[in-house]
């Protein structure tokens, strides 16, 4: 199970928040420096903050995949149990807002707008992605306790108060 994990998040996550940044650095010349201006130094440390956000929010949602869901983040490897719990229980896709607040993130510490177009690209990416591919094969999957959350949680922006589905099981 380790080692599906393992490749699932180097081929995904992985590959988005590190290799093509990596590219992307290079390609324009972006390197990583401490700002020399108040609101650089500002901006940097709004970076570093949203980027403890962001990896706590993919961390703990990769965790409930592997334990709850029993299975990964790979769309060929999918969960085989429903999971609303932990950040699921406030909003829809934890792990890709984690990955997205990640890409913001590495923008503004780098004070870089070629890495902003790429996490603008990669949520654009999700917004389409998500719902024509993603939820429909949810839903076919775990039926109306999906469709039950997906009425109360929103796909990206989060709950303030967590989700808690009242209906007894079965119902």
């Amino acid at each position: 199970m380790l080692l599906r994990h393992l490749l699932a998040i180097a081929l995904l996550p992985f590959t988005v928040t590190v290799l093509v940044p990596l590219w992307v650095a290079r390609r324009n010349g972006t390197v990583a420096l401490v700002g020399d201006e108040p609101v650089e130094l500002l901006i940097q440390g709004i970076g570093l903050a949203i980027l403890v956000v962001g990896l706590v929010l993919f961390v703990a949602s990769l965790r409930r995949f592997a334990t709850e869901g029993k299975g990964t983040l790979a769309p060929w490897d999918p969960p085989t149990q429903f999971v609303v719990r932990g950040p699921y229980r406030y909003v829809r896709n934890p792990m890709i807002s984690g990955v997205i607040l990640v890409l913001v993130a590495e923008s503004l510490l780098l004070l870089s707008r070629p890495h902003a177009a790429w996490a603008a690209a990669v949520w654009v990416i999700n917004l389409v992605y998500i719902p024509l591919f993603e939820e429909p094969q949810l839903e076919r999957r775990f039926g109306e306790p999906y469709r039950e959350y997906c009425a109360h949680v929103r796909r990206f922006l989060p709950r303030l108060r967590p989700y808690v589905n009242l209906r007894p099981a079965g119902e």
